[in-house]
């Protein structure tokens, strides 16, 4: 519990931190940045789902429930996106966010990081290995959302200080996801096979319908190599966690 808890908050903080100081660089070197940080998400969140939760699920559950609850997980992240409470934001043109949803973008990211923290906690009390690569994709894939989140509310009339305070208080919702999620799954353990395939159900989920999306915005041979290699990059960072040890 004491490696989730610190993993939670090291995913909260640090997000935050990154996005702050990325948001403190250059609008031209933010930009190079950017595509960068989601092209090596996509990599950790497709290996923490394909590399650690659908296997374990697999060694725990049937195979049939486990895909079964991967799809199922699936189809309910695109409506709770439909009902913009998942919705990730990498820029402040956001045609959902862009209607002066300062609020809203808090509420969907406080729900967001408490599912996270329920999502570590699931992990850790599988593997203390498993926990730590789930956390390292939680934080990859929060850092670029962050940075988003910091420029709308910025447009939205916020100061810097008042943005990064809300930000922050909507990101440690993953604090309680963790607590609420680990006393919970300990006491009904055969849930944790399920648990772990909506999991990897809302990395797929994320890394296909949205970041990826975002990485076919920049065409040209170097650019889709340089996303290639990160990408590579990052699910050999989830393999050497979840195997290396």
């Amino acid at each position: 519990m004491t490696w989730a808890i610190l993993f939670s908050l090291l995913g909260s903080v640090g997000a935050m931190t990154g996005a702050a100081l990325l948001l403190a660089f250059p609008d031209q070197v933010r930009i190079r940045l950017l595509p960068c940080l989601l092209a090596y998400a996509t990599g950790t969140l497709l290996g923490a789902a394909f590399l650690g939760m659908i296997p374990l699920s697999l060694e725990q559950a049937p195979s049939q429930a486990v895909s079964a609850t991967v799809l199922a997980g699936i189809f309910a992240f695109f409506v709770l996106e439909k009902l913009v409470l998942w919705r990730h934001c990498h820029e402040d043109g956001c045609e959902i966010h862009g209607h002066g949803g300062g609020a809203l973008i808090l509420v969907g990211d406080a729900f967001h990081n408490f599912v996270d923290g329920v999502v570590i906690a699931a992990a850790f009390l599988t593997s203390v290995p498993l926990g730590i690569a789930t956390s390292l994709a939680v934080i990859a894939h929060e850092i670029p959302q962050e940075l988003g989140d910091f420029a709308i509310l910025l447009h939205s009339g916020l100061g810097k200080s008042r943005a990064f305070t809300y930000n922050l208080l909507s990101s440690i919702t993953t604090l309680p996801g963790v607590l609420i999620g680990w006393f919970w799954l300990d006491d009904v353990g055969q849930a944790i096979p399920y648990v772990l395939a909506v999991s990897a159900a809302s990395f797929i989920y994320i890394a296909v319908a949205d970041l990826v999306p975002s990485l076919h915005r920049r065409t040209g041979a170097k650019a889709g190599v340089k996303q290639a290699a990160l990408i590579l990059a990052g699910i050999g960072t989830i393999a050497l966690f979840r195997f290396g040890h």
